[in-house]
């Protein structure tokens, strides 16, 4: 149940410029959103909050308690990762191509611009892998997956550039 509390404090948004990122939007008391707050509202379990924080892709500040803080922007872009995640995208592919966007709100243009990129990522991605599973059927119970004329494990033999013997296996 929605309570005269919980309406004033969604109404009560402003913005605040923060010299170590773009302007942000946070609620006017500059708390921000808690880790608990993100994970609930994007249903993203806090632990995942925390590693997208770790490898870059979010960005927090910190309380007077040290507590993480996220601006309300911090939801979409929770939402575009995992939406991006579900198309096959690394999460390297994914933070190479945020780190382009600014930190807080982020433009309908800069959005369309990130999706026509992931686009053609995906694209080429579903090429590949219709290449690879037309070619499914040649391979199927030969059981050689080393020969010259495997097309799937070592296509053009670009292994044998490497030297004789189980290069896979060396490699690991």
């Amino acid at each position: 149940m929605t309570t005269h509390k919980d309406r004033h404090e969604a109404d009560s948004i402003g913005t605040v410029a923060d010299s170590a990122m773009a302007t942000t939007t946070l609620p006017i008391n500059g708390h921000g959103l808690t880790v608990g707050e993100v994970a609930k509202r994007s249903g993203v379990a806090v632990s995942a909050i925390r590693f997208y924080e770790a490898k870059g892709l979010l960005h927090s500040t910190r309380s007077a308690g040290n507590q993480r803080r996220y601006p309300r922007s911090v939801l979409r872009r929770v939402a575009v990762i995992r939406i991006a995640q579900r198309t096959g995208l690394s999460l390297y592919e994914i933070k190479s191509h945020m780190d382009k966007l600014p930190d807080g709100t982020v433009t309908v243009e800069q959005w369309r611009e990130l999706s026509r990129n992931w686009s053609a990522l995906i694209n080429h991605r579903i090429f590949s892998l219709t290449q690879l599973r037309d070619s499914l059927g040649d391979c199927i119970g030969c059981g050689c997956l080393s020969l010259k004329s495997c097309p799937l494990r070592n296509p053009g033999d670009v292994l044998s550039q490497r030297g004789a013997g189980s290069r896979l296996l060396m490699d690991e």
